[in-house]
C-alpha cells in the first residue's frame, strides 16, 4: 500500500507565484517609469509648441509698437491674439521703457523687470486666480530723448498646454497598456514554459514505485540538469544506504548465526556438565563467545551508524588537536598510558570540517587494533604535509605489533577480512574497513605500511582543501544560480439700446424655490417665450428679467452695481462676454450631452445660442427691388449715386454707443476691402446713428429712412412676420453672423439654477423656441422651425461668416486700438 506524503508546510511558498509577482511587480514599475517619463515629454512638448505661439503673439505686437508726437502708441493686430490658444484666457501689457502702462492690464506680472532683448523669455505667474505663462520681448527705440527697450508681455493660462499634455499621455496610454499586457502575458507563457519539465519531472517521480531509485534520465533545461543531478545523487545515496542495509540485515543474520549457535551448544553442554572444573571452563567459553558477539554487533552497529552520519554529512569545523583528545580520552587508564602523540601546536589547532562522530570512530578503530595488537607504546603522530600541490593531514598510528604480510594489507582493510596475525585475538573484521570507507568519503586515503624496526604504520591522508564534499556543494550551489537567473529571465443677441422696460418679474408657476435673475439686451417681448418655455419643465422657479444695453451691463457689472446681481448674463455683445469671461468672471459649466458649434462656445464658459446675420433693410416705397443692393460694394455705389436723394434716410448703429454695432463693424472692416469706402459714403448721406436695431426697424418701416445697414436679421425677419413695410437682404457676398451669449456670473446668487436655464436655451426646446416664434435663429443643427442656421444660411448666396468667440474678439476691445477705430470712424462718418 502506498502511503501518502506528508502536507506541505503552511510557510510552503510557490517558486512560480514568486517569479510572476515579481515579473508583474517589475511590468507595472517598468510601466509607470515611463509613463512618468511619457508624462514629463509631453509637458516639455506643449511648453515648446504653445510657448512658440505666445512668443510669436508678443513679437506681432511688438511689431506693432510706434511713437507718435514722442509718446509710445501700439494699435494691436488682429494676428496677435489669433495664434494664441482659443480656449484659454488671454491678458496682455505694454509698458514704455519708463515702467509706464501704454496698454494693456496695468497688473499684469508688475513685479517683472522690464525686457531688455527681442529674445522671449518665459515665466509662469500667478495672476487672476490661476498660474498663466508669460511671455516677455523687449522692442528697441528711438527718440529725441534717447533709446529705450518698450517691454511687450502676453500671457495665457494653461489648460489648452495641459489638454495637449494629457491628449500625448492618453494617446500613448493605450499602447503602453496593450504592450504591458502583452508582455505580461508573454512572461506567464514564459514562466509555465519554463516550468513545464518540472511537471514532467514531477510526473516521471510520482509514476515510480517505492523501490525504484534508479536515475531520473529525462530531457531537461541546463538549469534544471543540476537540480535532477543532485537528485540522482540523492537517490543513488539513499539506494547505497538501502543497499547497506541490506547487507548489514543480511550480514548480521550470517555473522552472528554462528556465534550464537556456539553460545546456544555451549549453554547446552554446560547444562548437562556435572564436573565443576569443566563447568567452568564451559562457562568461559560461553563468556568467551559473548564478548566476542558483543564486539560483532558493536561492529556491525558502528559500521551502520558510519554508513549514515557520512551520508547525513553533518559537518562541523573540528580541531585536530581535540580530536586526538576526545580519542584519547576514551581509552582505558592503562590503554592511555600507551599512548604518546607527536604534534606540533600548530597543527593541533588547524580546523577540520567534517562530521566529528565519524572521524572520532576513523582514529579510535585504528588506535583500538594497534593497542589490540601489539604490547608496547603506540605513537599517534599528526603531521601536515604537501603532495601533488596541496596541503594535506596526515594522521599516522604506529606501533611494534607483528604486522601485516604484504599479501593481506589490501585484504584486512575490507569488510569481514581479518589478517593470519590476528590468531586468536577477538575481531569483527569491520574496524579497518570503517577506517578506509571514512578517509575516502573525505577524499583522502587509508594505507598500512610496515614500521621500521618491526610493527605496522596506519596512515591516514586527508586533504585539507578541495574536499569532494565542499566541490558537490558549489557546484549545486554553482548550478542553482543559473538556474534562478534562467527563471527569472524566463520570467451668444439683441442690439444695444437703452432700457426699455422696468425689470419683468415671472412668478413660479408652483411653489416657489428659486428665482433666477437674469439680466440681458434681449427685447422683453421675445425673451417672455424662452421664459415661459423654461417654466413649463421647471414651474418652482420664478424668474426675473432686466433688460438693459450691453455697454451699460458690462460696465455695471463690473462696477458691482448690477441690483439685484444677476445670476446669468445675455448679451449680443459676444466681444464683451468674452472679455467678462477671460478676466475671470464667469463660472465655467458642462452643458447637457448637446452638440453646439465649436465658434459658438468658449472655455465651457460663454456660450452661444442663437444664429443671427447681419442684413440690409430697406423700405420698398423709397427703393425699388431691383436698384436694392445685394453685396457690400454695391451698396457703396448705391449711396454714391444717391447721395441727395438719400441724405439723412441711410442708417447703422452708433458703433460709440453700441457694443454689437462696434462688434460687426470691426468685423467688416477685418474681410471687406470695401468698408471704409462705406464709411465714406456714410458720410457723405448723412447716415443716421442709432443704438438700437428696433429703433431703426421702426423708423424703415414708418418711411422715415430708406435703407439700414447692419441690422440684426432676427428683429428684423420678426418685424417682417409681423406685417412690416420693410425687405430684407442677405449680403451676396458675405454675411456676417453673431451669436448671442449667456455667461453665468462668478458670484452668481443662483449659480446652479442659472446651469438649469443655460441648458435650457441650448436644449432642443429652447432651439425650438429660437428657430420658431423669436426668429433669432437656432444655433444647433438638427432643430425643426422656420429660422435654423440652414434656413438663414439659404436666403443670401454668399459666405457665412459666424463671428467665432474667442480672445481674438479682445483685441478690438484694446483701449488704444478702439480710440483710434472710433476717431477714424467719426472723422469719416461723422465729420465736424
Amino acid at each position: 500500500m502506498r502511503r501518502l506524503a506528508p502536507p506541505m508546510r503552511a510557510d510552503s511558498f510557490s517558486i512560480r507565484r514568486r517569479i510572476t509577482a515579481l515579473a508583474a511587480f517589475l511590468l507595472v514599475a517598468a510601466a509607470l517609469i515611463l509613463l512618468v517619463f511619457i508624462r514629463d515629454y509631453a509637458e516639455r512638448a506643449s511648453d515648446r509648441a504653445f510657448d512658440r505661439l505666445l512668443a510669436a503673439s508678443a513679437l506681432t505686437i511688438a511689431g506693432a509698437v510706434q511713437i507718435e508726437d514722442g509718446d509710445v502708441t501700439v494699435e494691436l493686430p488682429y494676428a496677435s491674439f489669433a495664434m494664441v490658444s482659443g480656449d484659454d484666457r488671454v491678458f496682455y501689457a505694454v509698458r514704455a521703457p519708463d515702467g509706464a502702462l501704454v496698454t494693456g492690464y496695468d497688473d499684469l506680472a508688475a513685479d517683472m523687470p522690464l525686457a531688455q532683448t527681442l529674445d522671449a523669455e518665459f515665466d509662469d505667474v500667478r495672476y487672476g486666480g490661476e498660474v498663466v505663462r508669460v511671455a516677455s520681448v523687449g522692442r528697441l527705440i528711438s527718440t529725441a530723448d534717447g533709446t529705450g527697450w518698450v517691454t511687450i508681455r502676453v500671457a495665457e493660462t494653461q489648460g489648452a498646454r495641459e489638454t495637449l499634455s494629457r491628449e500625448i499621455v492618453n494617446n500613448a496610454l493605450v499602447p503602453l497598456l496593450v504592450l504591458t499586457l502583452l508582455a505580461a502575458w508573454l512572461v506567464w507563457y514564459l514562466i509555465r514554459r519554463t516550468f513545464a519539465p518540472l511537471l514532467t519531472l514531477e510526473r516521471e517521480l510520482r509514476a515510480r514505485s517505492p523501490d525504484d531509485l534508479s536515475p531520473v534520465d529525462i530531457p531537461v533545461p541546463v538549469e534544471v540538469r543540476h537540480v535532477v543531478g543532485a537528485l540522482n545523487e540523492f537517490m543513488a545515496r539513499l539506494n547505497q544506504s538501502m543497499v547497506r542495509l541490506s547487507e548489514l540485515v543480511a550480514e548480521a543474520a550470517h555473522q552472528v548465526r554462528t556465534p550464537l549457535a556456539s553460545l546456544r551448544a555451549q549453554a547446552e553442554v554446560a547444562m548437562d556438565e556435572t564436573d565443576p572444573a569443566a563447568m567452568r571452563a564451559r562457562v568461559e567459553r560461553i563468556h568467551q563467545g559473548a564478548v566476542q558477539s558483543s564486539q560483532l554487533v558493536t561492529q556491525l552497529l558502528m559500521d551502520a551508524t558510519v554508513s549514515h552520519r557520512l551520508d547525513l554529512r553533518d559537518v562541523q569545523v573540528m580541531a585536530i588537536g581535540a580530536l586526538v583528545n576526545e580519542v584519547a580520552q576514551r581509552l582505558d587508564p592503562d590503554q592511555l598510558m600507551r599512548i604518546s602523540v607527536e604534534m606540533e601546536a600548530d597543527v593541533a589547532e588547524i580546523g577540520f570540517p567534517a562530521d566529528r562522530v565519524v572521524m572520532r570512530e576513523m582514529l579510535k578503530n585504528v588506535v583500538d587494533n594497534a593497542l589490540a595488537y601489539s604490547q608496547g607504546d603506540v605513537i599517534i603522530r599528526v603531521e601536515r604535509a604537501q603532495e601533488e600541490n596541496r596541503d594535506v593531514l596526515n594522521l599516522s598510528v604506529l606501533d611494534r605489533g607483528p604486522g601485516i604480510p604484504d599479501a593481506e594489507k589490501e585484504a584486512v582493510m575490507e569488510r569481514f577480512r581479518r589478517g593470519a596475525s590476528a590468531g586468536v585475538q577477538p575481531g569483527s573484521g569491520l574496524g579497518l574497513a570503517i577506517v578506509r570507507r571514512v578517509a575516502e568519503a573525505h577524499r583522502g586515503r587509508f594505507t598500512l605500511k610496515d614500521r621500521a624496526g618491526g610493527g605496522l604504520v596506519a596512515e591516514i591522508c586527508l586533504p585539507l582543501s578541495g574536499r569532494g564534499s565542499d566541490r558537490r556543494e558549489g557546484r549545486a550551489g554553482r548550478g542553482a544560480i543559473p538556474a534562478a537567473i534562467a527563471l527569472l529571465v524566463g520570467a451668444w443677441f439683441m442690439p444695444s439700446h437703452e432700457a426699455a422696460a422696468e425689470p419683468l418679474v415671472f412668478p413660479a408657476r408652483s411653489v416657489e424655490t428659486a428665482t433666477l435673475t437674469i439680466v440681458g439686451t434681449t427685447d422683453t417681448r421675445l425673451f417672455t417665450l424662452f421664459v415661459e418655455a423654461f417654466q413649463e419643465r421647471y414651474p418652482d422657479v420664478a424668474v426675473r428679467y432686466d433688460e438693459t444695453d450691453t455697454l451699460l451691463m458690462y460696465e455695471n457689472y463690473l462696477a458691482g452695481t448690477l441690483d439685484p446681481p444677476a445670476d446669468l448674463m445675455i448679451s449680443s455683445s459676444s466681444d464683451l462676454q468674452v472679455k467678462l469671461a477671460n478676466d475671470g468672471h464667469a463660472l465655467r459649466h458642462e452643458p447637457a450631452a448637446v452638440s453646439v458649434p465649436d465658434w459658438a462656445t468658449w472655455r465651457n464658459e460663454v456660450f452661444g445660442f442663437t444664429f443671427e446675420p447681419a442684413v440690409i433693410v430697406y423700405n420698398p416705397d423709397l427703393v425699388s427691388q431691383d436698384e436694392a443692393p445685394r453685396t457690400h460694394l454695391a451698396l457703396a455705389e448705391f449711396l454714391e449715386a444717391n447721395v441727395a436723394r438719400l441724405t439723412g434716410k441711410v442708417a447703422t448703429y452708433d458703433i460709440a454707443t453700441s457694443g454689437v454695432g462696434y462688434l460687426l463693424a470691426v468685423q467688416d472692416q477685418l474681410i471687406s476691402s470695401q468698408f471704409w469706402r462705406l464709411a465714406s459714403a456714410f458720410g457723405r448721406t448723412g447716415a443716421v446713428l442709432s443704438g438700437s436695431s428696433p429703433d431703426i426697424l421702426d423708423r424703415v418701416d414708418a418711411g422715415e429712412l430708406a435703407i439700414a445697414y447692419n441690422v440684426l436679421g432676427s428683429y428684423a425677419f420678426a418685424r417682417q412676420a409681423e406685417g412690416a413695410n420693410i425687405q430684407i437682404i442677405v449680403p451676396d457676398d458675405y454675411v456676417l453672423v453673431l451669436t448671442r451669449s449667456a455667461v453665468i456670473a462668478r458670484d452668481a446668487p443662483n449659480a446652479e439654477t442659472a446651469r438649469l436655464f443655460l441648458d435650457f436655451l441650448l436644449s432642443d426646446e429652447g432651439q425650438a423656441v429660437a428657430a420658431g416664434p423669436t426668429a433669432l435663429g437656432a444655433v444647433r443643427g438638427g432643430v425643426r422651425g422656420i429660422w435654423t442656421a440652414a434656413n438663414i444660411t439659404e436666403m443670401g448666396r454668399g459666405a457665412v461668416q459666424p463671428i467665432a468667440l474667442g480672445p481674438a474678439l479682445m483685441v478690438a476691445l484694446d483701449q488704444q486700438r478702439r480710440a483710434r477705430f472710433l476717431e477714424t470712424w467719426r472723422g469719416i462718418v461723422s465729420p465736424p
